[in-house]
């Protein structure tokens, strides 16, 4: 599939066919592109999760619902999913990396951070994982791990503490699925999003100014 094709055809979907499990060659190649994010110093901070079988799956289920027990229309749909991964991103990782020679920095204070690129990159590798689905035949998810579950996630699958969940990956093949309806927003245009040379330009006006590209906005 066409790179274009595969961001355009990439959405998140809520709803699988359970019938239909992910192919172990599919599996690997999810996570064989996640690992090829980019990370800050190279320190790869991350850690996957994969979750097949039922028993697994309805573990995660179980120590993650926000009322355990509860069968929303939104968890019943997630439930048929047959694969789900946890990306996890580890902090220590990158203020090791960074407090050796190669770095000039002589601690690991976390203040030097503005961004926690740990979360960052792991969440890139998320994204890779979400495109490859698409270019599998497949469809994903990503969503969250409500804060209270925490503990419980980590007891269940019993989580090295420096590990962090930053959301849940599932994935499988779409079944009839409604519309979330968040996209009766519409996108963003990139007329409204784009600032070429400063924050008061638009696209417009840097098409009008001479010399400038044309850009297609990618609705």
């Amino acid at each position: 599939m066409e790179f274009a094709d595969v961001v355009r055809r990439r959405r998140m979907v809520r709803r699988y066919d359970a019938d239909r499990p992910v192919p172990a060659e599919a599996v690997h190649r999810l996570l064989s592109h996640a690992v090829r994010a980019p990370s800050a110093g190279f320190a790869q901070g991350w850690a996957f999760l994969v979750l097949e079988t039922a028993d697994e799956r309805e573990r995660f289920w179980a120590a993650t619902s926000p009322q355990p027990g509860a069968r929303t229309r939104w968890l019943a749909n997630m439930r048929t999913a047959p694969l789900i991964i946890v990306p996890l991103s580890n902090k220590s990782a990158y203020l090791d990396r960074y407090a050796e020679a190669d770095k000039g920095w002589t601690d690991r204070d976390e203040a030097r951070w503005l961004v926690p690129y740990w979360h960052v990159d792991t969440g890139m590798a998320a994204l890779l994982m979400l495109l490859t689905a698409v270019d599998e035949g497949l469809d994903g998810c990503f969503f969250g791990i409500p804060p209270q579950r925490l503990d419980a996630f980590r007891e269940a699958f019993a989580v090295p503490a420096e590990y962090t969940p930053i959301g849940a990956v599932s994935v499988g093949y779409r079944a009839a699925d409604h519309r979330s309806a968040s996209l009766a927003r519409g996108r963003r245009s990139l007329d409204e999003v784009v600032h070429r040379g400063t924050w008061g330009s638009t696209i417009e006006e840097a098409q009008a100014s001479p010399g400038a590209r044309n850009v297609a906005d990618g609705g």
